[in-house]
């Protein structure tokens, strides 16, 4: 009996150091806020100075300690405190760690209770959380803020670039149950071809033929799931083009980081307003690139009627093109591609559709995670045509495994399967070398 008592008696103290730590903290951020200098002109953030801060809230710490009976801290508890204080006021929370941990690939925020991590591929549970919803509303705030955006209860999702390069989604109630709920997924480096080859994301094949796929100006539909590495591949294969040649991207969100390009246009749809106005969607975007006379256009993401005028542009000179689209495999994207046609309105049968993007699409590259979490190219493949019954396809690489090591990496390599591309005409006509490995269509292929 004596044991449970004290047990209870421990457990009542350590609730009551809780108390006191939290309703310091409230404390000190109440200071903190005096200290901040007011917002600049338009409201811009103000500049502070972290180290100036630290000590100034020091020296408010100090004092009040000294009368707050019942709550020892040791110096590393007083360190802890005021790096709470100063996230919590002007950082993001407990977000700030993760957002400084550079293993770190994904953030994903299922409520304040709940933050998960990728790294390395593998998903996690963090250990940090936020005290409530309102706790987290207000990282949120100040995340959206900083980029002149926000979430309400009637424009509840949010998707938006950070100054880093990472993307973020924000989606708040009513739309979901769990809470205000973030996405981030970070942008850790420039990736470079080398760097793609080194981890065993295709081969060094695969890579000479993609750059000369590129060089070449063969038209280009890059598929996968949600994750999978699609934009990141697309930003790599633009150091490949030209870089005297005028580019114009094309995204919902700006997520294309295309490093060492002067002659570049980014365009950015716009979302309608709270009264339903304003829109600007991407087919606008795509048919007033066209007559922007440009040498190449990227579509960052097709996923409406903006199909019809990529493939009918692919069709008009516009070689080069590249698109990306969500789909499991190469078949399925071009599938995919003619729905999309069909949504736009176009009053021609489905058969008319798989034509023009047969004779339009040159390859789709698609991209695959796999057990180990690794992203990689799974299969590159041509279009050959089309039929009443689909697509006529051809894989000039797929990704062959070879087992797992003892650490549970996947083994294997992205090997070309010795299929003769059908679009060689246009490495002819661009100037651009034929890899010697390549084989050459025979005259019967012609």
């Amino acid at each position: 009996m004596n044991a449970e008592l004290v047990e209870d008696e421990q457990g009542a103290m350590a609730l009551q150091e809780e108390l006191l730590y939290e309703r310091l903290k409230v404390h000190l951020k109440a200071r903190l806020v005096d200290l901040v200098p007011p917002a600049n002109a338009g409201g811009a953030a103000p500049r502070v100075d972290a180290d100036e801060l630290t000590a100034q809230l020091r020296d408010i710490l100090e004092p009040v300690l000294a009368d707050l009976r019942g709550l020892v801290l040791s110096p590393q508890d007083r360190d802890r405190l005021i790096h709470e204080t100063l996230s919590e006021v002007l950082g993001f929370g407990p977000l700030d760690a993760l957002l400084a941990d550079e293993t770190i690939s994904e953030i994903m925020v299922n409520g304040p209770r709940d933050i998960f991590v990728e790294r390395n591929g593998r998903i996690e549970r963090a250990a940090a959380t936020f005290a409530d919803a309102h706790h987290l509303m207000v990282a949120i705030e100040r995340m959206l803020g900083g980029l002149g955006l926000t979430v309400t209860e009637s424009s509840p999702v949010c998707d938006a670039r950070l100054p880093d390069g990472s993307r973020i989604n924000v989606i708040i109630p009513p739309l979901v149950l769990n809470g205000p709920v973030v996405t981030i997924r970070r942008k850790l480096r420039d990736w470079t071809m080398a760097d793609y080859v080194a981890m065993g994301a295709l081969s060094q094949q695969a890579a000479e033929f993609l750059d000369a796929c590129v060089r070449a100006r063969v038209n280009l539909v890059f598929s996968g799931a949600t994750s999978t590495g699609k934009t990141t591949l697309v930003s790599v294969l633009s150091s490949s083009i030209p870089t005297g040649e005028r580019l114009i991207t094309i995204e919902n969100v700006s997520e294309l980081d295309l490093p060492g390009r002067d002659h570049w246009i980014r365009r950015v749809a716009k979302a309608a307003n709270i009264e339903g106005r304003g829109e600007i969607p991407l087919r606008v975007l795509v048919k007033n690139a066209l007559r922007m006379r440009p040498d190449r256009v990227i579509l960052g993401e097709a996923r409406g009627d903006e199909a019809l005028d990529v493939v009918q542009a692919m069709h008009s000179g516009h070689d080069g093109f590249m698109t990306v689209l969500h789909a499991n495999n190469a078949v399925a994207a071009l599938e995919r591609l003619q729905m999309m046609m069909l949504m736009s309105g176009l009053d021609v049968p489905p058969s008319a559709c798989r034509t023009q993007i047969a004779s339009a699409v040159d390859l789709v590259i698609h991209m695959g995670r796999f057990a180990d979490g690794s992203r990689r190219i799974a299969a590159i493949t041509q279009v050959l045509g089309s039929s009443d019954d689909g697509f006529l396809m051809e894989d000039l690489f797929v990704f062959e495994g070879s087992g797992f090591t003892p650490a549970g990496k996947l083994q294997g390599t992205c090997r070309y399967t010795g299929a003769a591309p059908k679009f060689l005409e246009k490495f002819a006509l661009n100037n651009v070398p034929v890899p010697s490995w390549i084989s050459k269509p025979t005259a019967s292929d012609k």
